[in-house]
């Protein structure tokens, strides 16, 4: 007979968990393994809230497993650690991103591309080389070997920084693989949400020109103004749009809704470059003739492995990069979550956990 989560593990562990589609959370007593040699032990002190854990928390993907405890957005502290650990003590600031595992041998894993993994571990809704399940940072602790704990810069603030383990590194990591950091040159934003108001930041830190992308005109004040864009195009006015034809070296994509990808690739120069990072429920039109007529390239990317997102960390501590936030205790998850599926927040919601559970 399977054990309950609670007793399935040594350790007591509470945090918040959605029984089924609803998505409603509610507290969730549960379980943490022991730390074993590898491992550090986090006592979680705040936690991202990421769109994809609307996604989850809904079953929107078709691949939730129910109780779920979503959360991969992690900053806390070291509790303990394991006898072959080296890299951590006990009292470092330190984070957990995306994933907790991976098979460490595979050629992906060898690049350092952990991400690619086809046997990766998610740190949340996905289960350990054991079969237990994992759970993620809407929780009191966690567990986690040592390859997968992020060193957190001491500079800079634990909330706002949060965010960076996920939406840092699903923008970062593209800049980078795609050579779209070039001093001088112009990048274009599409959206300007959780993934968007962070592409801004660090094409700025890269020395680009920055316009930001969207189709809502009042957020043009905050992205020059607040967020440091140089300039602002609405996707929806074909007048903006046309003359900004021609005049961008890269787009970064961050929309999850479907959109019109012909548009932005007319944005373009000859050679430019259109990546995108958003995940639409249904697939999006390419249109061909413009790639090939202009000879552009469409990529995409998804988050990045541990050595890159560590370099990112220490990046947006040299250049004092966080997230734009809300910070909220969990007894707000739920209203998040709806204002969420509203897009209703600027630019991240971030919860308190070391002062939710006291």
């Amino acid at each position: 007979m399977a054990k309950s989560p609670q007793d399935e593990h040594p350790n007591k562990a509470f945090g918040w968990a959605a029984r089924d589609s609803s998505g409603l959370l509610s507290p969730f007593h549960f379980s943490r393994r022991e730390n074993g040699g590898d491992d550090v032990s986090i006592k979680v002190l705040y936690c991202g809230v990421c769109h994809s854990d609307l996604h989850l928390l809904k079953n929107d993907w078709g691949v939730t497993d129910y109780p779920i405890v979503p959360g991969h957005e992690i900053v806390g502290v070291v509790t303990s650690v394991g006898n072959n650990v080296n890299k951590f003590k006990v009292g470092d600031q330190v984070g957990v991103g995306v994933i907790v595992g991976s098979c460490k041998s595979c050629q992906n894993c060898e690049q350092n591309l952990e991400n690619y993994c086809p046997k990766l571990i998610y740190t949340y809704n996905g289960h350990s080389y054991d079969g237990a399940k994992t759970y993620g940072g809407y929780s009191d602790s966690i567990v986690v070997d040592q390859h997968f704990v992020l060193r957190f810069p001491d500079n800079l603030p634990l909330d706002a920084g949060a965010p960076l383990l996920c939406a840092g590194i699903t923008i970062y990591s593209p800049m980078k693989y795609y050579g779209m950091t070039e001093s001088g040159k112009h990048l274009g934003v599409v959206g300007l949400g959780g993934l968007g108001h962070v592409a801004v930041k660090f094409g700025k830190a890269f020395g680009l020109k920055v316009t930001v992308i969207s189709t809502s005109p009042r957020k043009k004040e905050e992205a020059i103004n607040r967020l440091g864009a140089d300039a602002f195009v609405v996707s929806s006015d074909p007048a903006q749009l046309k003359a900004a034809m021609g005049t961008m070296d890269y787009i970064i994509d961050t929309v999850s809704a479907i959109h019109a990808l012909a548009p932005l690739l007319g944005l373009l120069k000859l050679n430019g470059k259109l990546v995108t990072v958003g995940l639409p429920n249904n697939p999006l039109e390419l249109p061909v003739a413009s790639i090939v007529f202009g000879r552009k390239m469409v990529g995409g990317s998804n988050f990045g492995g541990l050595k890159e997102t560590q370099e990112m960390l220490d990046f947006c501590g040299k250049h004092n990069i966080t997230a734009e936030i809300e910070l909220i205790r969990m007894d707000d998850i739920n209203t998040a979550i709806e204002r969420l599926e509203k897009a209703d927040v600027r630019y991240r919601f971030v919860i308190d956990i070391g002062n939710s559970f006291k």
